[in-house]
């Protein structure tokens, strides 16, 4: 029996549960799009889970991210959903990649690093300017550890510059945002489908 794709939201809002989260948002629409391919979600919101700072797989002491860490193994498909803050992906986010890094020297089974046959997506939203910068450090970051990122891997929407109305506001989503949601998840499902198949070789 075929083991169905898996993906896994990590939502990078500063905002902790229950809290409405625009990050969340579109997090749970990308989600959405990728079930249409047959791909199972879930997602994590960060900030429900104390992820201290470091660069291990376990800084101990009460450290939540290994079991953040076992849903990334799990999963075929990684989206990285963050606000846009002063022009940068939030702290959150950041933390979240700095906690990544650690599988640079984690190996699979066959000896490749850990996180290779993994897709890397991304999710930016803001009511300010960035989210094209906010998508290149991540991707640089993910490609770094191993993910493979597919082609327009990332969707994002900037609100009006200095304006107070955010994703979550809005009466429904634009439509440029959807055909770039739907684009990114058809992309992300078929190169995940190549990976599941046919990995990258042993090093």
């Amino acid at each position: 029996m075929t083991v169905p794709l898996r993906a896994l939201a990590l939502v990078c809002t500063l905002k902790p549960s229950p809290a409405a989260s625009s990050s969340a948002l579109i997090a749970d629409q990308v989600l959405a799009e990728l079930a249409t391919h047959d791909i199972e979600g879930e997602s994590v919101r960060i900030a429900d889970f104390d992820i201290r700072p470091g660069v291990s797989a376990d800084e101990g002491d009460g450290d939540q991210w290994p079991q953040i860490r076992r849903r990334v193994l799990d999963a075929d498909i990684v989206l990285l959903a963050t606000p846009t803050w002063m022009g940068h992906l939030s702290s959150i986010a950041q933390r979240v990649l700095e906690r990544l890094d650690a599988e640079l020297s984690s190996t699979d089974d066959a000896g490749r690093p850990a996180m290779f046959g993994k897709v890397g997506i991304a999710a930016i939203v803001g009511n300010e300017d960035g989210a094209h910068k906010i998508a290149a450090d991540t991707f640089q970051a993910l490609d770094d550890i191993g993910f493979t990122i597919p082609a327009q891997g990332c969707t994002y929407w900037n609100g009006e510059a200095m304006g107070s109305v955010d994703y979550n506001d809005l009466p429904a989503t634009p439509d440029a945002v959807r055909a770039t949601t739907t684009t990114m998840a058809r992309n992300a499902a078929h190169l995940a489908g190549l990976l599941r198949t046919r990995n990258y070789p042993p090093g």
